[in-house]
This record gives structure tokens, C-alpha cells and sequence, in this order.
């Protein structure tokens, strides 16, 4: 259940909600930016062409017979390359959390980002757990009574590795009245539970007022009607208090539409649709996104759900509000559209779990383009701000409900991330995001903006200027429609933020650097990512020979023994790796290989695939080393250095800008240090370095 705040906690984000004296009329709010170029791209087209490739595109990325790939979204840039996202199944069955990512110019494979960098995600496929068992553990997690209730075999990807589960779907009302469309993932061998997503996605409180506003409507009297055809048909319904069905579409005589008081009808339907309205107009004239789908098709709204329901919800097709209590205070507002809404492109983009550090950047995501669309809806009664739900007095003292320039204020959420925080509720665990997007916006120290005054620290003392919340939308909007999938961290969010960054303004422009500050500021780790870098590593053939370790030790010199296919380690790929130190005692290792990087090269790079695991308890003091290294002459440059701290039993790719070397003969090279007791692992596999030219 996604919501504007944690279950046992009535909140809403703050935003304009009942209007007075409406005219329709197909305009947007005032100040709008203008729309971005169009360049003829029909993504539902470029979605068919990129299906009709996914047979050469699961080929050329070698994956494993019985797997097929599915387009789930495409994004082309104006220079033709084009950010592909597939979904997969494994002999038949759907694979979840099995979501790549290609970058492609044409035919050419450039890139890609597997979810968990789960390449492999074959498993037996024959389950010990019967499928009633299943169903009746999926009913009992559901903790609501359910009037349906079926479940089916699948491919669920874990952080360490695919497993085979049941998927069952638990359908029902919970008593607050909320419908629920419950996923629950049962291990199909011990029947465990292993996640749980709700489609209905939802946040509670009371709604503002907007004033008088311009709506899309369409028709001619005597009956027009809450149909906004200038905006891919977003329609307005009456539920008249129904929990199910699609409602009555609203008709008015003369286009003037409600009165402001929450006694007449019309006046929830009017807030429900111009919010619609601007969240539509956010996304297509910020983002050339054509709405929520991206496919030019409207959304429904449906308003006067249920008897005093305090609570709005967005269930993967449709808005739906309740009237509130006392069903005077209906729940349609500016940033509840916006916050909801943006669920809803999240899932057909990223599609980010709601646990873990994924559930955060899942919720802030909504704060910050709910956030966003009321900043760019320009209204004189509701102003932007970044202030969480501050209308509402969810807390009887006047405080709003959430802080982005400091999130601890509410004494809940997390102003800084650590590896802790994804074990939060992802309502608490979303205060790192909407910290790094008020300081990105907003830079640190005091600013009064709109009347309210904020006040940000960076978690890592530094002080730095905003670049301003429209370039932050812009990135993180790049980012989470080219660069994030399903379970991506804080550290997945840091390296794709900047490199959309570097792709949107340069590498080593003034945005990037703040966007780079910003999660420094609130303590995600640098990663290989970085501004004044090379955007992209560059294709070309790869230098190093051997590089998977599949034929031994040939090609690498060093310490014997650590080019290894003991199947105490996984390897990547294949069955060798480089496996440093794990030894408990102290003692160094390396492997390394002389290369010739020709000066003709226009950009070099070296990338490679590390996992650690250890021994060490510690969170706070480093005791075992692995150092990435160039080997120039008489000249030793660490690239990095990774260490216990570092803990990650999930491959990773590290890649680094080595173009300085152009021309000479240098020797990459992994070096490993243990001290005198328990060990750490550090295991390197498929190893690359590429020239461009």
C-alpha cells in the first residue's frame, strides 16, 4: 500500500482542493513553461518497433535459453539513442524484478542495467509448495476479507538471486473502506513470504481551495461535460457514494461548474479535475511525457467514493477521492493528483518496489513531482512550496505533515541515508530524496521563498548553492525514466542522477556538480559516476585479454591461487573469478595484466564486476582493502579502494575514466589486504577495458 503517510497516520500532502465559480475552459495554469519539441516520436510505435527486436536483443545480450524479453517502455533522445526497458519470462513464467534496461543506437546495443544485476534468472521451475497452500497463505497475509483470491507460478528475483514463488493476487475491502488488490510473492519451495504490493496506491486528509480556475471541459449546452479532450480525454465521474464501478460522468448546463462549498456535487469534481489537468500539463509541457502512460490516453477521476472516506487513491488507471469526514471536506487536492498521479508513471517507468531503499525513492519520487506540479500550477491560493500536507493541520498545531529541506523535523524520517534506511517505512525512508531535492533546488543555509522560510543542512557540513528545482526535475525525471528499475538503491539513485546530469547539461557543468553535491550532502557515497568524467564509457573492443577468468590464470600475473572456479564464491559469470583475500589472517593478494592503450583512443575506460562479502561486525572501522590500481611506469594511481564497509553479496559494476593513459603500456591491477582476523571476500569478474576511437 503506497500512501502519503505510514498506516496508524492521517496525512495528505498539501494542495488546492475545493473551488469556487468554475468556467471551462481547455487552458492550463498560468506561467507555463514552454512545451518541449514534439520531434515526431510515437512511443506506443517505437514500443512495437523495439518488440519485433527482442529475439536479437536477447541473443546479443547472451541471455539464457527459455528467457524472452517483453518492451515495457522506450525513450528516445533527439540524437536517436534510445533507453529500452524490457520485462522477461523464464519458460513461460513471468519474471519479477527481472527488468532491464538497453541502451541502443538502431540495432546497436550499447549498454545495459540488469535489476539486482540479475543477468541469470533461471531457476527449476517444478514447485514443492502446492498452489492451495500458496492461496491460503497469500489470503492470510492479505489481513483483510477477501473476495478473491488466485495465484500463479513465477520467477521472483531477489537482491541474491531468483527464486521460484507463487504470485497471488488477494482482491477485497479493507475497513476503512479502501479497496485492495494485494500481490503477495510465497516461496514456492518454503513458503515463506517474500514481499507484498498493493495496486491500490493511496493518501489520506483534507482538501484546499484553489479559487477560481480555468477547466478542460467539452460538449455544448445544455450538456456539457468533465471531458477534457485537449488533454488525452481525462474525464471526471460521481460515484455518489459507490465503492465500485465507474461513476457518472459530470454534465453542467452552461459550463460553469460547482460552487466552492462541499455541498454541491460538482465542486469535488472541479478540484479532481483541475488537478488531473495540471499533473497532465506538468509531465507534457516539463517533460514531453504524454500523460501518465505516456501514450496520449487520459485517466479517469472519480469523486464522492464511499460514506465520509478519508482517503484518496490512484489503483494503476484512476484517481478516486473520498469526501472526507463528516463527507465535507473532500479529499481533491493539487498535490494529491500530482503525488498519486506520479505513482502511476513510476510504474510505467521504473516501476520501483515499495521496500527497501527502492520503497524511499519510490515515495519521494511522488512528493517531489506533487511538489513539482503545484510549484508549476502557479496558483495564487495555494503557492508552491516544500512543505508536505501544511494546509491541512493533520496534526492539530499548525506543522505540516512533511519537511524537505529538513525531513527529521516531523521526528520520523531520515534527513541523511545510511545502510540502515531501507529497512524503514518507505514513507520515513523517502526524507534522504526529498532532502537532496530541496538542497539541490535550494543549496544550503536560510531562503524565504513564497512567504515560508526553510532552513538545510547538508548531512556532510558543506555549503553549495541550489541549481534550481526545474533542472532538479528534469534530472530526476531522466532518471528514473532511463536509469532506475525495480529494486534500485540510494546509491543506484546518486550514479544515475548525475550521469543524467552530465547527459542533460555537460559533464562538467554548474547542474551537475550541485546534483553531485546534493547526495553528498546527504550522505550517499560517491560512486563511478561523477561530474567531469566521461558521460558514457566508450564501445569499442575490449583491451584486456581473458577478462572473465574463464580460461585460468592465462593473460594475469600475481598471487597464485586467486584466479579460481571454487564454488565457495559465484562467479558472475561462467565459474572463474579473481578472489582476493577471504583468508582470516594477515595478508595481501593481487592479480593484474599489462595493457596497450593506443593514443589514438578518443576516451579509455575500465569496468569491472565486484562482490564482498565478510566477517567483520563493524559499521565504522575499516580492517580489510581491496584497491582497483593503473600501474604506470614508476607511477601507482589508486582508482579506488573498497573495503568491509563495503559489504555487497550482489555483483556490482564499477567503471572508471582511464583516458589519461592514452598512448602507454600501464598495468591494471587488484590488490587485496586482510588484517590478522575474520575475513573479507573481495571476488572480481568480467573485466573489461575500452578505447574508443
Amino acid at each position: 500500500m503506497k500512501r502519503l503517510t505510514s498506516a496508524g497516520a492521517v496525512a495528505i500532502v498539501a494542495a488546492a482542493g475545493l473551488a469556487a465559480g468554475f468556467t471551462g475552459t481547455p487552458a492550463g495554469a498560468a506561467g507555463r513553461t514552454t512545451p518541449l519539441p514534439a520531434s515526431g516520436f510515437d512511443q506506443p510505435a517505437a514500443v512495437q518497433a523495439e518488440n519485433a527486436l527482442t529475439a536479437q536483443t536477447a541473443a546479443a545480450l547472451g541471455l539464457a535459453s527459455g528467457e524472452q524479453l517483453q518492451v515495457r517502455d522506450v525513450v528516445k533522445d533527439p540524437d536517436g539513442t534510445e533507453f529500452v526497458r524490457y520485462d522477461r519470462t523464464f519458460n513461460g513464467l513471468k519474471v519479477v524484478g527481472g527488468d532491464l534496461i538497453v541502451k541502443r543506437n538502431g540495432e546497436s546495443v550499447g549498454s545495459v542495467k540488469y535489476n539486482y544485476n540479475a543477468k541469470a534468472v533461471g531457476v527449476a521451475t517444478k514447485p514443492a509448495l502446492s498452489q492451495s497452500a500458496a492461496l491460503a497463505k497469500g489470503a492470510e497475509a492479505a489481513k483483510f476479507k477477501a473476495t478473491g483470491n488466485k495465484g500463479t507460478l513465477v520467477v521472483f528475483v531477489t537482491p541474491g538471486k531468483p527464486v521460484l514463488a507463487y504470485e497471488v493476487v488477494t482482491t477485497g475491502v479493507k475497513a476503512d473502506q479502501t479497496p485492495s488488490v494485494l500481490h503477495s510473492f510465497i516461496d514456492a519451495k518454503s513458503g515463506a513470504v517474500l514481499a507484498q504490493d498493493d495496486e491500490i496506491k493511496t493518501g489520506t486528509g483534507n482538501s484546499m481551495y484553489a479559487g477560481q480556475v480555468s477547466i478542460g471541459t467539452s460538449g455544448s449546452a445544455p450538456s456539457f461535460s468533465l471531458t477534457d479532450t485537449s488533454r488525452g480525454g481525462n474525464w471526471t465521474t460521481d460515484l455518489n457514494g459507490s465503492t465500485s464501478g465507474n461513476g457518472t460522468t459530470f454534465t453542467d448546463a452552461d459550463d460553469t461548474w460547482g460552487s466552492g462549498a462541499a455541498s454541491d456535487r460538482q465542486t469535488a469534481g472541479v478540484d479532481a479535475h483541475y488537478g488531473s489537468q495540471l499533473t497532465w500539463d506538468y509531465y507534457k509541457n516539463v517533460h514531453g511525457r504524454n500523460g501518465i502512460f505516456n501514450n496520449g490516453q487520459g485517466a479517469r477521476s472519480r469523486v464522492h467514493y464511499g460514506n465520509a472516506y478519508v482517503n484518496a487513491f490512484w489503483d494503476g488507471t484512476q484517481m478516486t477521492y473520498g469526501d472526507g469526514q463528516g463527507n465535507t471536506k473532500p479529499l481533491t487536492a493539487i498535490d494529491v493528483a500530482g503525488h498519486e498521479m506520479s505513482h502511476g508513471v513510476t510504474e510505467a517507468t521504473a516501476n520501483l518496489n515499495y521496500s527497501g531503499d527502492a520503497g524511499g525513492l519510490n515515495e519521494s519520487t511522488s512528493d517531489i513531482f506533487g511538489t513539482l506540479v503545484e510549484f508549476n500550477a502557479n496558483n495564487s491560493t495555494d503557492v508552491g512550496d516544500y512543505l508536505i500536507g501544511e494546509k491541512i493541520n493533520i496534526n492539530g498545531n499548525g506543522t505540516p505533515l512533511r519537511y524537505m529541506d529538513k525531513p527529521n523535523k516531523d521526528g520520523r524520517s531520515y534527513d541523511c541515508w545510511s545502510g540502515s534506511v531501507g529497512g524503514a517505512d518507505p514513507h520515513y525512508s523517502s526524507g534522504p530524496l526529498n532532502h537532496w531535492f530541496y538542497l539541490a533546488s535550494e543549496g544550503t543555509g536560510t531562503k524565504t521563498i513564497n512567504g515560508v522560510t526553510y532552513t538545510s543542512t547538508a548531512c556532510d557540513g558543506a555549503t553549495f548553492a541550489g541549481v534550481g528545482r526545474d533542472i532538479v526535475g528534469k534530472v530526476w525525471y531522466r532518471t528514473l525514466s532511463t536509469k532506475l528499475s525495480s529494486g534500485s538503491t540510494y546509491l543506484d539513485a546518486r550514479e544515475g542522477a548525475i550521469t543524467s546530469a552530465k547527459e542533460l547539461y555537460g559533464n562538467d557543468s554548474v547542474e551537475c556538480k550541485g546534483i553531485q553535491a546534493a547526495f553528498s550532502g546527504i550522505s550517499v557515497p560517491a560512486g563511478s559516476a561523477a561530474c567531469g568524467g566521461t558521460t558514457e564509457p566508450p564501445t569499442g573492443d575490449n583491451l584486456l585479454k581473458n577478462p572473465g577468468f574463464e580460461s585460468g590464470a592465462v593473460n594475469w600475473t600475481g598471487t597464485s591461487g586467486v584466479v579460481t572456479n571454487s564454488t565457495s564464491k559465484p562467479a558472475r559469470t561462467g565459474s572463474y573469478k579473481a578472489w582476493l583475500q577471504g583468508n582470516g589472517n594477515t595478508s595481501t593478494e593481487n592479480t593484474g595484466q599489462s595493457i596497450a592503450i593506443p593514443a589514438t583512443a578518443t576516451a579509455a575506460s575500465l569496468s569491472f564486476w565486484l562482490r564482498i562479502d565478510t566477517a567483520e561486525t563493524t559499521s565504522s572501522t575499516v580492517y580489510d582493502t581491496l584497491k582497483v590500481q593503473i600501474v604506470d611506469g614508476s607511477t601507482t594511481t589508486t582508482l579506488a579502494t573498497y573495503s568491509n564497509l563495503n559489504k555487497n553479496t550482489t555483483y556490482t559494476q564499477k567503471t572508471f575514466n582511464v583516458s589519461a593513459y592514452k598512448g602507454k603500456t600501464v598495468t591494471v591491477k587488484f590488490v587485496g589486504a586482510e588484517d590478522s582476523s575474520l575475513q573479507t571476500s573481495f571476488v572480481v569478474d568480467d573485466t573489461s577495458l575500452v578505447a574508443g576511437s
